[in-house]
């Protein structure tokens, strides 16, 4: 499995702009599809984005959609989610994770690998 590190969190105003970064370890980062989870304080986690092993092809929660971009940089084992127009409800523990496929995926159980998570607050 990769090993996956989130950094890039912290505490915004709404309206603000944050990019998170996932940091893999290995040489199996450009053979996986990669995605951003959230977990709000006692709520479930949900799917944010997700991303092809290419790059070509992603997918976003609706909530999200036209706020926050995915991309990757295979190079440099490294994906990252731009959150701009930030809004109080984003705020939530953001994890990245890998699934060994090409195609993208909004299950999260499609994920054996996961991040520590970092921490996103949006305060109002």
């Amino acid at each position: 499995q990769v090993q996956l590190i989130e950094s890039g969190g912290g505490l915004v105003q709404a309206g603000g702009s944050l990019r998170l970064s996932c940091a893999a370890s290995g040489r199996t980062f450009s053979n996986s599809a990669m995605g951003w989870f959230r977990q709000a304080l006692g709520k479930e986690r949900e799917f944010v984005a997700t991303i092809s092993r290419s790059g070509i092809n992603t997918a976003y929660a609706d909530s999200v959609k036209g706020r926050f971009t995915i991309s990757r940089d295979n190079a440099k084992s490294t994906m990252f989610l731009q959150m701009n127009s930030l809004k109080p409800e984003d705020t939530a523990v953001y994890y990245c994770a890998a699934r060994p496929f090409s195609l993208p995926s909004v299950d999260m159980r499609e994920y054996p690998s996961w991040g520590q998570g970092t921490q996103v607050t949006v305060s109002s």
